[in-house]
């Protein structure tokens, strides 16, 4: 399809899902309506909250569409009625066929990874957890399975040795809005190709799985590798936030949330999660071949802090230790 530019129908939920929409609109597509999330409730006061792209569609005065079921026909009729050229799917949710088949150009999504790896919910969390190096951007045609549909476009990121889930989610935000723009201008053109995933998997190559991250997968565990436990910490930063528990002299059990870190290669024979101050400033904990030093972290129920100022605050930390269960400590 060439000539006039296409009706646009976008999709997208959290801030990741902002820049994209931006960029389109900076350059002149026409986007006839966008569509959320119905508002929640949030907060102490559970008072109910829109989301991102919300919040960013209405300050530009867009159609906002928010259906409780993508299958309601109510909402169907409504989104037929729009007759979208194309759609447009960052950061949402999975859709039923009626949705994705309806515009005749079809219905695209953009992804965290180098599809086919890191399939999944959380895949810029799973690749600084598992170490990688190098990350991207992919945007592919939706089909009736969970990020396996054809790819349109990749494009490579390094991921820095020090970066945490939210710096990775910002360069990767970024560079996903230049893609998403990039494939509406080759579909709209007619010049893009559709590559099966499994022709860009090299002889050998695991796939690695992007999994939703829940609360009980953030527990860190400290008799694993310091390199490890760092790139866990980094990869849940700043959420959902790795977290572990201090045990106290007398079996008594506190939260920590921790933010950043780094690993010191070491030799030593203290026990994993045992705590030692080396300096008025630093915070470490013993892991199996060093220990890692705590930068930022929060204590249930207070401010996330700096470790001179945690340590201020807890001043006999050295008789306390990181344990890796809860059900570890003595009742």
């Amino acid at each position: 399809m060439t000539g006039s530019k296409p009706n646009i129908v976008y999709m997208g939920t959290p801030e990741f899902a902002v820049a994209p929409l931006k960029a389109l609109l900076d350059k002149g597509f026409n986007i006839v309506a966008v569509i959320t999330t119905p508002d929640k409730p949030a907060g102490r006061g559970k008072k109910l909250q829109s989301s991102a792209v919300k919040l960013f569609a209405e300050s530009m005065n867009l159609n906002v569409l928010q259906p409780e079921k993508l299958k309601d026909p109510l909402f169907l009729s409504e989104l037929r009625l729009l007759k979208p050229d194309l759609q447009v799917v960052v950061a949402f949710r999975m859709l039923p066929e009626a949705v994705w088949s309806l515009p005749p150009m079809g219905t695209f999504n953009l992804h965290a990874s180098l599809l086919p790896q890191y399939r999944g919910a959380a895949p810029i969390n799973h690749a600084i957890i598992n170490g990688e190096t190098v990350t991207g951007v992919t945007t592919f045609f939706i089909d009736d399975k969970i990020d396996t549909g054809k790819i349109l476009f990749r494009e490579k990121v390094e991921i820095p040795w020090n970066y945490s889930a939210g710096d990775l989610h910002d360069t990767l935000m970024d560079a996903g809005a230049e893609l998403v723009v990039k494939t509406v201008k080759a579909i709209h053109s007619g010049n893009v190709k559709e590559i099966p995933q499994d022709s860009v998997l090299k002889s050998g190559e695991i796939l690695h799985p992007a999994p939703k991250i829940f609360k009980e997968d953030c527990e860190i565990n400290w008799n694993q590798e310091g390199l490890k436990i760092y790139n866990f910490i980094r990869g849940l930063s700043p959420a959902p936030a790795a977290y572990s528990w201090l045990k106290g002299p007398e079996g008594n059990a506190i939260n920590i949330k921790i933010f950043s870190c780094c690993f010191i290669d070491a030799s030593h024979d203290l026990t994993s999660g045992t705590i030692i101050i080396p300096e008025k400033k630093e915070f470490h904990v013993a892991v199996k071949d060093g220990f890692i030093s705590l930068l930022s972290l929060q204590q249930a129920g207070k401010n996330k802090v700096e470790a001179e100022s945690f340590l201020n605050g807890f001043r006999d930390i050295v008789n306390y230790r990181f344990e890796n269960r809860l059900e570890n400590f003595s009742k």
